[in-house]
């Protein structure tokens, strides 16, 4: 079973810059557990969210060529809890990438209130890892298997449709 720790995408910079939402409801079971009587979104769960959402941004850079893991939380700093009934946004920058890594920053709000922020360092292990076996299928997306490619066509399309209005 995979988690999906986020919504939906409402902003997409390729290369630069993702927004995402999440929407913690009390229909997730594991905030029954965490803690009873008191339930809140777990950290490990917000870094998680923040790590989708920059791992994809760091993929489409690359047009999925490569496959790109979490190798490394730089910095989480949380300011605040997050409640069923809450939407928080995650905005995912690139800091860097090269052919081996990426290093992104981000934060997440609740209605513009900071909650963290969580820098994460990525590696594509294509590139990194040379001499190992790796699955030849993307682990993020795949062809027509995951469930991020709709949350990601419907913002890119929508962005295209606005750069096409423009010109």
């Amino acid at each position: 079973m995979r988690w999906i720790w986020i919504d939906k995408f409402v902003e997409f910079e390729s290369g630069r810059r993702a927004v995402a939402l999440k929407n913690v409801t009390l229909a997730e079971e594991h905030l029954h557990d965490h803690f009873p009587g008191f339930p809140v979104m777990p950290e490990c769960l917000m870094i998680e969210a923040m790590a989708q959402t920059a791992g994809i941004l760091v993929g489409e850079a690359k047009k999925f060529q490569e496959k790109v893991i979490l190798a490394k939380i730089k910095k989480a700093v949380f300011f605040d809890y997050v409640r069923p009934g809450d939407t928080i946004e995650l905005e995912a920058n690139i800091e860097s990438i090269t052919q081996e890594a990426a290093s992104t920053n981000g934060k997440i709000t609740r209605s513009e209130k900071l909650i963290a922020e969580i820098d994460l360092m990525f590696s594509h292990i294509d590139r990194n890892l040379a001499g190992k076996e790796f699955p030849e299928e993307n682990f993020v997306f795949g062809t027509g298997t995951s469930v991020f490619e709709p949350l990601l066509r419907d913002v890119l399309s929508d962005s295209r449709q606005k750069t096409e209005v423009k010109k």
